[in-house]
């Protein structure tokens, strides 16, 4: 009976762990190719196409997703480096560091917090351009947003970061040593994996990150259909579900971070916009139902005998008449007042 155990033994412990990707960046002639940024761009378009959907179902036109996010994409990607950078400035600014590395998006590095909060704004502009409600969007949205944040830990997978400390559990991720093949020296963004003889092997936070967002995002599309929620409350619901997860797995991160009372700052955002959501979410209860979204489609414009199209809009509007609605209580067969007597 001793050797099947040990046996059994060996598969667990060589088998069982994660290994880490050889590298996260490939090299096309001059042009590297990120494993980092591929993520970022499918998490963006899977929330793009499903938010789409979502809108489309709801009432709205197809196409608006889109337009939308014009402007949300590239103010949460500036958003979300802001975040970084200001909660972790000690790797960009002081002796011995390059600013210029804050500009280097590509390396990863996007803070959540400053993505949702300044591609809000974003989309809160472009719904204003379109006369669209936000809280209606928002909700719209929510559910491929949290799934591209969950496409995108993929990133740190390929980056070998965001991980957590020493851990003997079946499902450790294997740390590889990366350096330069070029210039030998040591490289963890860019280089190659040395050999495959682990240097540690720890929790794979951003894995359980990925599948707390995706338990979320099964949450949230479901008390969507069961309970039709509406007026922004599906977005606030994802925010609720995804900090109180960010909660707890931050605390098992390694990686450098600001401290703040004694924790990492990010656990104090978690809590801090936890309670946010969930005071918004009880409070636009009390708006009633799910919004009705109404959107027409533009109506097709006129022909007209110079060759070009026109609209209702195109119209001249006749000078200085108003628009009156009949009065349809008075007596339909009672003659005009004009100051003249009626024929006999």
């Amino acid at each position: 009976m001793a050797a099947p155990t040990t046996v059994v033994a060996v598969v667990t412990t060589y088998l069982a762990t994660i290994p880490s990707p050889d590298q996260g960046v490939w090299h096309l002639g001059p042009i590297p190719i990120r494993a980092y940024a591929l993520c970022i761009i499918l998490g963006i378009i899977l929330a793009i196409w499903w938010g789409e959907r979502r809108w489309v179902a709801r009432g709205g036109l197809k196409g608006e997703v889109t337009d939308i996010a014009v402007f949300a994409v590239p103010f949460g990607l500036i958003g979300g480096r802001l975040y970084h950078v200001a909660t972790d400035y000690d790797k960009y600014f002081g002796e011995g560091r390059n600013p210029l590395e804050a500009l280097a998006i590509w390396n990863g590095g996007l803070g959540i917090w400053g993505a949702i909060a300044l591609g809000g704004v974003g989309a809160w502009i472009g719904c204003r351009r379109k006369g669209i409600p936000l809280p209606a969007m928002a909700d719209a949205l929510a559910p491929g947003i949290l799934a591209a944040q969950a496409v995108g830990r993929l990133g740190n997978y390929f980056n070998q970061e965001l991980y957590g400390g020493p851990t003997t559990l079946p499902w450790g991720l294997e740390i590889y040593e990366r350096e330069d093949p070029e210039t030998g020296f040591e490289d963890d963004l860019g280089g190659v994996a040395v050999d495959h003889t682990p240097i540690e092997i720890v929790h794979p936070t951003f894995l359980y990150e990925m599948l707390w967002s995706l338990g979320v995002v099964l949450i949230i599309v479901w008390a969507d259909r069961k309970f039709r929620l509406g007026h922004g409350r599906v977005f606030a619901l994802y925010v609720a579900g995804y900090t109180a997860g960010r909660f707890w797995i931050e605390q098992m991160r390694t990686d450098y971070a600001t401290q703040v009372f004694g924790l990492r700052i990010n656990v104090i955002t978690s809590v801090v916009v936890f309670l946010g959501a969930v005071v918004y979410f009880v409070l636009a209860g009390k708006k009633g139902d799910r919004e009705v979204i109404v959107r027409e489609e533009p109506a097709a414009a006129e022909p007209t005998e110079s060759g070009y199209a026109s609209t209702d809009e195109d119209k001249p509007a006749a000078d200085d008449e108003e628009t009156t609605v009949p009065d349809t209580k008075a007596a339909p067969d009672k003659p005009a007042d004009t100051g003249d007597k009626p024929e006999q």
